[in-house]
């Protein structure tokens, strides 16, 4: 069995659960089983919030990783809290806008500038979550991780399908992913 388990955390109100909404999403669009299971504080908004997505290619016992293969860390609580779970040889996208690089990690994140690029290449920072999740795309296939990793085209469509009743957001969010993917090349 195939299986790719994702945790993706950050601060309420970086997108968070939005963006385990697109992975999940995508994982649909390609016929694979999915499960997405969101926690957050009491606060949301500035709290601490995560989404764990298990995307495989058979049923799913349980929505709980307790050794994900892949972490998104939106801010360094977020990578602290949950670095130390991901298991060996597994992908970290750091968020090297607002993460320093200065800590030695067991395994080292691919840093990734997704506040800046957000800001600076689609002129909405409110798309950083959607840059971490094309940079995830493009690792996950980096690191061949069999019949469960993600499409970049797939996850391009969840877009269209996450944001139809929002379609003013579907092409900005789709460039956001699209320019997280080409910067890991």
């Amino acid at each position: 069995m195939a299986l790719t388990e994702v945790i993706i955390a950050g601060f309420g109100g970086q997108g968070v659960l939005l963006a385990g909404t697109l992975i999940a999403q995508a994982a649909v669009e390609q016929g694979l089983y999915t499960t997405w299971f969101p926690s957050y504080g009491a606060e949301v908004r500035g709290g601490t919030a995560n989404a764990t997505v298990i995307v495989s290619d058979d049923e799913i016992g349980s929505p709980l990783s307790f050794n994900p293969n892949a972490l998104v860390a939106l801010n360094g609580p977020s990578l602290d809290r949950f670095v130390t779970r991901v298991v060996s040889g597994g992908i970290i996208i750091a968020n090297s806008s607002i993460i320093s690089q200065n800590k030695e990690y067991r395994i080292k994140p691919y840093f990734v500038p997704v506040t800046n690029i957000a800001d600076k290449e689609i002129s909405d920072v409110r798309t950083a979550n959607m840059v971490a999740v094309g940079a995830l795309i493009k690792a996950l296939e980096m690191h061949r991780y069999d019949a469960s990793c993600l499409s970049l085209k797939s996850v391009l469509f969840a877009c269209e399908e996450v944001f139809v009743s929002k379609p003013q957001f579907i092409e900005i969010n789709k460039k956001a992913v699209q320019v997280g993917y080409d910067f890991l090349n």
